[in-house]
């Protein structure tokens, strides 16, 4: 995907991008650590985490795209931008998979009264480690993008 009527598909994109990440990784940490958000919100998070990993490699190449689009014209922010938002597809799987560990919690709370201490304990801390590692790197990515566009280095 290279166009979205006329505008670069990239520019439109991230901004999809941009918000579930985030969103993604908040709803993340709250259903690890509170069991009540976990039972309203789980599948909700799951669609998020999918739909957040489904779209960062588009928005990946469309940024691709748009950078070769430059030529020879590619400054060091750019490519810095470029190779930071490469890194963005293992953070979206990363909270792909705390998602699906959230709903196997969630299904095994609902099939028996036995708690699972140890289990909800170390889906919590992941959660919490990749929704603020993932948040911090959007931001990182983020912030090299606008420079890129705005001025900066």
């Amino acid at each position: 995907m290279t166009t979205i009527l006329g505008l670069p598909a990239h520019a439109l994109l991230v901004h999809a991008v941009v918000v579930l990440a985030p969103l993604t990784a908040v709803l993340e940490i709250l259903c690890g650590f509170w069991p009540a958000a976990r039972r309203r919100l789980v599948w909700l998070v799951v669609a998020l985490a999918a739909a957040t990993t489904v779209l960062t490699p588009i928005t990946t190449e469309a940024g691709e795209w748009l950078k070769h689009q430059r030529g020879a014209n590619v400054s060091p922010i750019l490519q810095e931008h470029a190779e930071r938002g490469d890194w963005m597809i293992y953070f979206s799987v990363a909270l792909l998979v705390v998602a699906l560990a959230l709903a196997v919690l969630h299904w095994l709370e609902g099939r028996s009264d036995k708690r699972r201490t140890a289990a909800t304990a170390v889906v919590a801390i992941v959660a919490l480690v990749v929704g603020v590692s993932s948040i911090v790197t959007v931001a990182r990515i983020g912030h090299t993008g606008a420079e890129s566009v705005w001025g900066g280095r």
